[in-house]
């Protein structure tokens, strides 16, 4: 039975999901500051002949027109376009100043006096803080008229840590607030609407932002660089040649290609770890495990405390039987990113296979106080319970679970056996019954289903 939700980094979020409150927690104040979302902004980013390549969001910081985006919007630009909400339309002149590495891009307007976001202090920034992005969902963008517009979307939710990830010499701000395609480079913002992050990595409990504090020293740059001269520079940049196979990879689907661009980044930098770790889910897409798990274990050799490198590793070893090797790495994974909500859920159900399930409990508790939302950590939390005996945790977590999303066969059968055990006919036949409308040729459920007393009630 497949227990484990995966913990890929990529740039797509399969749902937005609007809020993501924890108020059992007490972590989101009642209210929130007003963000000015005037000062936020959609980037067109488009080709010599004017067509679109792709959008994403930024943010403008300083009245004559100063923006920060990602870096990996800009790439392979020769033109782009700020779009506000309104509609109104800005050209972007150029770009005041790059970190490829760290992913932001500082850009200069065309025009002045513009309206702005205050900026926060990211150093200040800890655990369960509150936590808003705002983004132009790339779903939403369209063109009306001849013009490209777009809908300003505002997702919610808190902090869950601030560590590094691929490079161990700076770190990023890790929260439960959704980060939806087109929403890098747009504002994480804290309870007074001051931007406290970058938006930059997109995922199911590892949307990670930059924190500001690191754009904050460039805001005051004077000269400023054509897209035509980035590009020039862009030619040998390990950095472009890794975004172009992230988008391929991610946005296009296309592995063959996301293949070709970073082989050509590491050929540039064997030592990049991200291109490590993606070329990993390349060879993941393709089938060719083995050589996956290879491209984990070297971005693990360069960067020992990336977490998702660790519990993606983790997951392979569970499959592969080997238990002992991805408990570790799942406990690795844990002691570099305390609330990696996926790793506590995937080690909880690595210790419930090893005959640990008490041990299991806490992790997968602390799972489901992080993200009441998530339907997996709970289908474990119920396995743990039916492991110790303790029935009535086990049915309560299963319910959960399936409210949630989760519906397995073996869920239906133990809550069968629980029902059974508490001489519940009627809820064990609607679990029998469950259990045919997935699997139709089940035919130890019908011989159970047949051997149940007709129209039997709770004794």
């Amino acid at each position: 039975m497949e227990v484990f939700v995966k913990a890929y980094l990529s740039r797509r979020l399969l749902a937005v999901i609007l809020t993501a409150f924890l108020l059992t927690l007490g972590v989101l104040p009642a209210h929130a500051g007003e963000v000015n979302k005037g000062a936020i902004v959609l980037l067109v980013a488009k080709d010599a002949q004017g067509k679109t390549l792709g959008t994403g969001t930024g943010f403008i910081v300083k009245p004559d027109g100063v923006l920060i985006t990602n870096y990996h919007v800009l790439v392979d630009a020769d033109t782009m376009d700020a779009v506000f909400e309104d509609g109104t339309r800005v050209g972007v002149l150029g770009v005041k100043k790059v970190d490829r590495l760290k992913d932001f891009a500082v850009l200069k307007l065309e025009g002045d006096l513009y309206s702005t976001l205050p900026l926060g202090d990211s150093d200040r920034l800890k655990e369960y803080d509150y936590a808003s992005a705002l983004g132009f969902p790339t779903k939403d963008v369209e063109r009306r008229n001849g013009e490209t517009r777009g809908r300003l979307l505002q997702t919610f939710g808190f902090v869950l840590g601030i560590h590094p990830q691929a490079h161990p010499d700076f770190s990023y701000i890790y929260s439960t607030t959704p980060l939806g395609p087109g929403f890098s480079g747009g504002p994480l913002v804290d309870q007074k609407g001051r931007a406290t992050g970058l938006a930059t990595v997109e995922g199911k409990s590892i949307n990670l932002s930059l924190p500001i504090n690191f754009v904050k020293p460039f805001l005051e740059e004077k000269s400023v660089l054509s897209f035509k001269q980035l590009q020039a520079e862009d030619r040998n940049s390990k950095e472009a040649f890794y975004y172009k196979a992230n988008f391929a990879l991610y946005g296009l689907g296309d592995a063959d290609k996301a293949q070709d661009y970073l082989q050509k980044s590491l050929a540039l930098d064997p030592g990049f770890a991200l291109a490590h770790y993606d070329l990993a889910a390349v060879y993941r897409d393709q089938g060719q495990l083995e050589k996956a798990i290879e491209e984990y274990k070297k971005a693990l050799e360069l960067s020992p405390n990336f977490p998702e490198a660790l519990s993606n590793l983790g997951g392979y070893e569970f499959r592969r039987g080997r238990l002992a090797e991805a408990t570790e790495y799942f406990k690795r994974a844990i002691r570099a990113y305390p609330n990696f909500i996926q790793a506590l859920s995937n080690l909880g159900a690595t210790l419930i296979k090893t005959n640990k399930a008490r041990e299991a409990v806490p992790y997968l508790q602390k799972a489901v106080n992080l993200d009441p939302g998530f339907g997996m950590p709970y289908f474990n939390l119920g396995n743990a319970y039916y492991a110790t005996g303790e029935f009535k945790q086990a049915k309560s977590a299963y319910h959960e679970a399936m409210e949630y999303g989760v519906d397995f066969l073996s869920l239906h059968w133990k809550l069968y056996e629980i029902y059974n055990k508490e001489s519940d006919s009627s809820s064990a036949r609607q679990e029998l019954e469950l259990i045919l409308k997935i699997d139709p040729l089940n035919s130890e459920a019908q011989q159970k289903l047949d051997a149940l007393p007709k129209g039997s009630l709770r004794q």
